[in-house]
This record gives C-alpha cells, structure tokens and sequence, in this order.
C-alpha cells in the first residue's frame, strides 16, 4: 500500500513538474517519519528525474555559450548522468582532455519557476487575505529567496570556490575545480570525479572502506564550514556525495548553499541561558534575535503564552517510556498546545512564528547528514566529532568561558534560577505596580519568610557554582575550578549563617 501511493505521488510530481520536484525531494528525505516502502520510489526524484530530449539541451548551450556541444567540447554525451528539477548533467570532454560535468538548466525553467511561484503567491495572498494571516506570506518570501538562488549557476560557482578553499586542509575531500570559459548563468561546467553515491554501502565496503571514518570526515567537513567558516553546502543529499575507491569523498551541487548569521551565536547563547533559568521573556528575546518571532509586541504576548503551554506540556502531559520517538505517549486532543491553539487560533500563531529560509536549510542539512551518517554506520555518534565544535563556537575562548560564566552566576541572583517562575512573574508585576503587595502578621513571621527566601537563593546558588566546578574539573581548567570552589565556599557560608538566624526566630516564635 505505501509503494503504491509513493508511486501514485511520485507520477503526480513528475506530470506536474517545475518547483513541485523540491517538494517531493523534500518527502523523500522524511526518514524519520516515512514508511521505507513509502520513501524509495521518491529517492527516484534527487537525481532520476526522467530526461529533456537531448536537442533542448544543445539549443541551450548555443543560446547561452554562442556554439553547439560538438564544436565547443571534443565530446559531449547525450543521456545525462543525472536529471534533477532545474536542470540535467552530462559528461563532456574539452579539448585539453580534461574530462567534466556540464549542468543546463531546462528550456524555460526560468518561466516554469516563476509560474509556479505566482501560483503559490496568489494562493498564499488568497489565504491570507481571508484568515488575514500574515506568516503565509512570509513563509512565501523565504521560498521564492531559495528557489532564485538556486537558479543562478553564476552564484553557485562562486559558492563553490569559496568553500573549496575554507576546506583546502580537509584530508581526502574534493571539491570539483569551476571551468570559467564554460559557464554563464544557466550553464555550470566542472570537472568530473569517478565514484560511487555514499548511500552505496556495498560498495563501500567491497572496497574495505570503514563506514564509521567516512561518516566522522564528513562530519568533520561541515563543522569546519558551519561552526569556522558560517558558510556551508546545504544540501548533502546522497546524489550529492561522492565516495572514491581510496576513501576520498566528493562534494557535488552546491545550488543550495547558506551562511550562519552572526547573531546565531548570540541568539543561541541568550536562548540557552533563558531556557535553563526558566525565563519565558528571556527565550523570547533569544528566539527574536534568531528570527523566529515576528518583531511585534502582540507577537511577544502570544509568543510568551505559547512557551508556557509548551513547558507545562513537556513537564506533565508526556510521556516518556524510551528514548525512540514511538515511545513516546501524549493525547493529541486534550493537552495544552491544543487547547491553546484552539484558544488564540492559527491565525495569531502564524503571525507569531515564522521560520527564516537559513534554518530551513539548516534543518534539512542536518537531517540529511544524520540519515547518511546512520546508513554508513549504525554505531556512529556525530556528537564526539561536533563536541568541541559546538562549544567553541558557543562559548568562544577561554576569555569568553570565564564571562560567560560570571555573568550567568551574577544574572542567577535576580533571575528565574533564583526564584520559581510564579514568584519571579508576580515580583515582575509588583515593579511594574499593577500588584500592591502587603505583608501581615507579627514581626518575627515577616522576618522567618525572608530567611526563607534567602536561603532558596543561597542553595540554588551553591548548586550553580558546584555544577560550574565539576565541569571546570572536567575539563582540567583548575584556575577556574578554584574561583568556582571559592565563591561556592562563600554561598555555603551564607547559607550556614541564614540558617542559624533563622533557628534563632523559629526559637523566639516558640
């Protein structure tokens, strides 16, 4: 049944064509939630579209370079080695011997792309007209800003260069070599690399190749891109990735390419911090600055009420019986993002959230980087080559690491690590003065309730500063670990003595 619906998808896309190929690539790598019967057929649409007959091809050629294959190359083969949505490749010779790829563009895909964006446009326009949404039109925005970069072959050599030298040191790594007399904007030709997919895991192995070592290299390379350079090859796609016999890998397709803003770094830094001291307007703050929430201030309210929703939802609505996403047990139609959703409506939710076209692209590199790495090996884990990577870029030096941790220590004493997040809300309130707090009892009450409360600050803080030591530790930084014991033996002191002051009041209450 799911092989004959994929194959009932896959010929709709097909006769549809155009841009409507990205949406099935963009099916086939769903490995996570896709039955695998479902998925084969549209791995067929990466790279085996069907092909345009050969004339069209050396029309577009003439058109673009001034003369027809034969004359311009000393060979040029007329079934493609591959056909995709916006264009096909063949082999060629030039007349120097060197042996490339030439990749056209269709015959009026321009017109076709721009067809199908006016389609999506006006029913975009249409619907947020009529539920007055304007997250769809944005959304829309971001997918028109992808498809015209990958129409431009001039901007993908140029993306190429520019990676193939941020990874010059890369061991056994290829980027093909630009051949600049046979490119223009709709045509790009590179020289051409024997190998195999990296999918072909036979292969791989009949050529006693490890699966695990390919994997961490490739790993490895786009680390070296996204965390060093903040410019990387988005789409690594199996028909993207070439393996050679002696374990060389070989990047190809680089029409979907995107760069790390850099207020990522920041907005990842704010948003962690926010997230471990359970400061709602603190994650808000983070998830702006990455983009995600429309500057509005009716954006933050509803942004705020969907991050509570969606903290109460994981903390008491799921259940988590493994590690693996089938295991994991919630009701779809009673739990709070439902109930919220049905309180503020789409409508205010896609006002809210939107979702920049870069971290699209980053999500589905990494999640066609894991699907790879998982086929090559099982027992990989991306984390031990990623580690170091992710913390450098995060917490930079080591000048950054001890700022870092001085500031979360000092923010700690007025933020949700001090206080819970019903306390910090309701003193939040109080400043503002739309609360007039008044306190009743005796004296000695009063003064029992603030012992209280310092030493809830007090023990947090204790706890902060012995986690920071013991990573400290970890990580052999012992001029640190002395400042982190040191400020955690001051914390223990002032705990100490609170809690003597407060035996002191309970005795005279006595």
């Amino acid at each position: 049944m799911h092989f004959k619906n994929a194959e009932i998808v896959k010929n709709a896309i097909l006769q549809l064509q155009g841009l409507f190929i990205k949406v099935g690539q963009l099916l086939s790598i769903l490995t996570n939630f896709l039955p695998e019967a479902f998925q084969k057929p549209l791995e067929e649409l990466q790279d085996q579209i069907p092909a345009r007959p050969y004339a069209e091809i050396a029309q577009r050629i003439k058109a673009e370079l001034g003369e027809s294959p034969q004359v311009l190359f000393a060979s040029f083969e007329k079934e493609p080695v591959a056909a995709a949505s916006i264009g096909q490749a063949h082999k060629a010779t030039l007349k120097d011997g060197t042996v490339v790829i030439v990749k056209v563009q269709h015959h009026n895909i321009e017109k076709i792309a721009e067809v199908d964006l006016t389609v999506m446009e006006k029913l975009t326009r249409l619907a947020a007209r009529f539920y007055e949404v304007k997250g769809m039109e944005y959304a829309y925005t971001q997918v028109r800003k992808m498809i015209e970069e990958e129409l431009d072959f001039k901007q993908e050599a140029a993306s190429m260069q520019q990676i193939k030298a941020n990874l010059i040191q890369e061991e056994r790594f290829e980027i093909p070599e630009i051949h600049q007399d046979f490119c223009t904007e709709r045509i790009l030709t590179t020289t051409f690399y024997e190998g195999v997919k990296i999918s072909n895991t036979e292969q791989i192995k009949s050529w006693g190749l490890d699966g695990r070592e390919i994997a961490n290299r490739l790993i490895h390379a786009y680390c070296e891109m996204v965390f060093e350079d903040g410019f990387y090859h988005a789409d690594p796609h199996p028909g993207n990735i070439l393996i050679q016999e002696d374990g060389t890998i070989v990047l190809l397709d680089f029409g979907a390419v995107a760069a790390l803003e850099p207020n990522t770094r920041t907005g990842l830094l704010e948003l962690i911090e926010a997230a471990a001291k359970n400061n709602t307007e603190g994650i808000v703050n983070g998830l702006k600055k990455l983009g995600f929430i429309a500057d509005e201030r009716q954006a933050e309210r509803i942004s705020e009420k969907v991050i509570d929703a969606f903290r109460n939802f994981l903390e008491n609505e799921v259940e988590f019986d493994g590690l693996s996403l089938k295991d994991i047990k919630v009701d779809p139609f009673n739990n709070s993002l439902f109930n919220l959703t049905s309180q503020i409506g789409l409508k205010n939710l896609a006002n809210t959230v939107q979702v920049p076209k870069d971290y699209v692209l980053l999500n589905r590199m990494v999640t066609l980087l894991l699907g790879i790495c998982n086929t090559l090996d099982i027992h990989t884990n991306p984390l031990e080559v990623v580690r170091p990577y992710f913390q450098k870029f995060m917490l930079g030096e080591r000048g950054d690491l001890v700022k870092y941790v001085t500031d979360l220590v000092q923010k700690s004493v007025v933020n949700a690590l001090s206080l819970p997040s019903d306390i910090r809300k309701t003193l939040k309130k109080v400043q503002r003065g739309e609360i007039e707090l008044q306190l009743t009892g005796n004296k000695e009450k009063t003064e029992l309730l603030l012992v209280l409360g310092k030493s809830l600050i007090y023990t947090l803080l204790l706890i902060t500063t012995s986690v920071f030591a013991w990573l400290f530790y970890q990580q052999q930084e012992l001029q640190l670990l002395k400042y982190a014991g040191g400020i955690g033996a001051f914390f223990a002191f002032l705990l100490y003595r609170n809690l003597r002051v407060g035996n002191r009041i309970k005795q005279r209450i006595l």
